[in-house]
């Protein structure tokens, strides 16, 4: 009885040991599947295989809508009308000519450069299909690590209603509904750009832009494409068509440099103490509302496009990069955290004056009396 026993538990092993074997090769064959370098692949256990293969299955018939385009035009739209500027007229561009000339990698690469950012694929439930593979270099986060998990185990639970809402795709929205918000998201990368582990995470901000790509095969694979970019932003571009204030935490000057004067009339001291709504088109509030929230909620934020008024009559389209800097951090001889001291804004002058005729303002009305 005792031979019988241990000759079914040889088999019984055996058998198991059968299994696993056969398991093992069947998911190395799936992971020499992948698009991954091999030493990435020899680093990933089986419920990572299946979760970067389940990814990329729905990331294939996402691109099968768009093949006759090729494979990097979803990417390629994105950066072409990033803040709503097309970079050339009638898809002929001299730098497309340039690019014709590097493999789909490089010209990948140099979308991606230009970005200064990383592209992020979501479903409509919020699991992240794709991100490029430079988003290690914002995040502190491998490719690997985030694809075919959901948004929702990353991001800030404050900002989940906001995501939620990005996400309701419906039928009749298609490419022409454009998304734009900003949200927090974990990083582990460290102040000095180190690279930390997950329980060390902190909160980084991400400005994000992009369109819904609904297929119509199936609407289980529509997604939201998006360009994701970590604030704030650099700026290096800083010229006389730009100027930077600060703000109260109502939004009114405290201070402006002497830029603003050439490019909208105003002298700085005659702006100190009021507020930026009041130098902003009407019908633009809107767009200041929920750049002021984003401020007082997340800290940083970007206004998007809107119009500010001009001294002499008209006005020019702007976008301010802001941020809230923050007071005193508390401590054992301070215990209770120090209110913000102020916010400080880069502001980009992006067109001529408009209009210049155009009255919206007293203040507009008293430059042109003066003259």
């Amino acid at each position: 009885m005792t031979a019988d026993k241990e000759k079914r538990r040889a088999i019984s092993r055996e058998a198991a040991r059968r299994r696993r074997r056969v398991e093992s090769d069947v998911f190395g064959d799936l992971s020499r599947l992948l698009p991954l370098q091999p030493s990435i692949r020899a680093h990933l256990d089986k419920p990572s295989i299946i979760r970067l293969t389940l990814s990329y299955i729905r990331m294939q018939a996402l691109l099968k809508e768009t093949e006759t385009t090729g494979p990097n035009a979803e990417l390629e739209y994105t950066v072409r009308h990033h803040h709503g500027v097309e970079v050339g007229v009638g898809g002929h561009f001299e730098l497309v000519k340039e690019m014709e000339e590097f493999t789909p990698l490089d010209e990948t690469n140099m979308y991606l450069k230009i970005l200064e950012g990383f592209l992020m694929v979501l479903s409509t439930t919020g699991d992240m299909i794709f991100l490029s593979d430079n988003v290690s270099k914002y995040m502190g986060l491998s490719q690997t690590e985030l694809m075919g998990h959901n948004i929702f185990e990353y991001t800030h639970p404050c900002d989940h209603e906001e995501i939620r809402h990005n996400l309701r795709l419906t039928a009749e929205l298609g490419w022409s509904q454009k998304r734009d918000f900003v949200m927090r998201i974990k990083s582990a990368l460290t102040h000095r750009g180190r690279i930390g582990n997950l329980k060390s995470t902190t909160w980084k901000v991400l400005h994000c832009q992009g369109r819904v790509k609904l297929c119509a095969a199936s609407s289980s694979v529509s997604c939201l494409l998006l360009t994701c970019r970590p604030l704030p932003l650099s700026h290096t571009l800083l010229s006389k068509h730009t100027f930077t204030s600060q703000h109260g935490m109502d939004m009114r000057f405290t201070y402006c440099d002497q830029r603003v004067t050439s490019l909208l009339g105003y002298r700085p001291e005659e702006l100190l103490g009021r507020s930026i709504y009041d130098l902003c088109h009407t019908m633009d509030t809107n767009c200041l509302n929920k750049n002021h929230l984003n401020l007082c909620l997340k800290s940083q934020s970007v206004s998007g496009q809107y119009r500010m008024l001009v001294r002499s009559g008209g006005y020019v389209w702007v976008e301010s990069h802001s941020a809230v800097i923050p007071g005193i951090q508390p401590s054992r001889s301070r215990p209770n955290p120090s209110q913000p001291l102020c916010i400080l804004s880069v502001t980009y002058v992006l067109s001529g004056v408009e209009e210049p005729s155009l009255q919206l303002s007293l203040d507009q009305t008293f430059q042109r009396y003066l003259r």
